[in-house]
């Protein structure tokens, strides 16, 4: 199991998004319509704080659970290399890409509502597959990738998602934009916050290489 002793900015993101994630689920769920990211009153009422706050809430048990032990995994991992404030930096970052795509594809439409930290948590994601491309990733705990191979699928898969949305087919209640500019975001963070990371990838792919031919 990972050690948040030396990762508290990890460990402050994951209770808090448990509380505020719980406090939504049996306390007031209300809390979701007045902090949920929603493009038409962030455009016309500038309620800008739903850039953020919608990253705290969560539609469910279940989403809140994958978030946050995907963020328990990587989170430290990232925070010990990146140190507290960039980690901090990289995961708000990431967040905001993320909401930020997602308001340029929904900016007219006034039903639009997202929740969830999914945005931050694929920065996150993305990050540590600059420094460990061909780490093994367990998808859904079961099925073994290297972070590479699911790092070009998840583009791959949230794109081809987003093109068949606009074309008016139901692709489920994910929002895809936000994993897309979450991944982006975090990408270009990273190599922004620790320019070491490009050099690093550069290096275990020539070796990979190496060892094959």
């Amino acid at each position: 199991m990972a050690d948040l002793s030396g990762t508290p900015v990890t460990l402050i993101l994951l209770v808090l998004n448990v509380f505020v994630s719980g406090y939504a689920f049996f306390v007031d769920p209300d809390l979701v319509s007045r902090f949920s990211f929603r493009p038409r009153p962030i455009i016309e009422d500038k309620q800008y704080y739903r850039f953020i706050t919608a990253g705290f809430l969560h539609g469910g048990l279940g989403h809140l659970a994958f978030n946050m032990l995907t963020l328990y995994f990587f989170g430290p991992l990232l925070e010990a290399r990146l140190g507290a404030m960039m980690f901090l930096v990289l995961y708000f970052g990431s967040e905001l890409a993320a909401h930020a795509l997602t308001l340029y594809y929904h900016k007219d439409d006034y039903n639009y509502s997202a929740i969830g930290a999914s945005g931050a948590i694929s920065g996150v994601v993305f990050a540590f597959c600059l420094y460990r491309p061909f780490a093994m990733l367990y998808i859904f705990f079961a099925i073994p990738m290297p972070a590479i191979v699911f790092a070009v699928l998840y583009v791959v898969i949230s794109i081809y998602a987003m093109k068949r949305s606009q074309s008016g087919a139901q692709m489920g209640r994910i929002a895809h934009e936000a994993h897309l500019g979450g991944a982006i975001g975090g990408v270009l963070l990273t190599v922004l916050l620790d320019p070491e990371s490009v050099q690093i990838f550069i290096g275990q792919v020539q070796s990979f290489l190496g060892s094959i031919f």
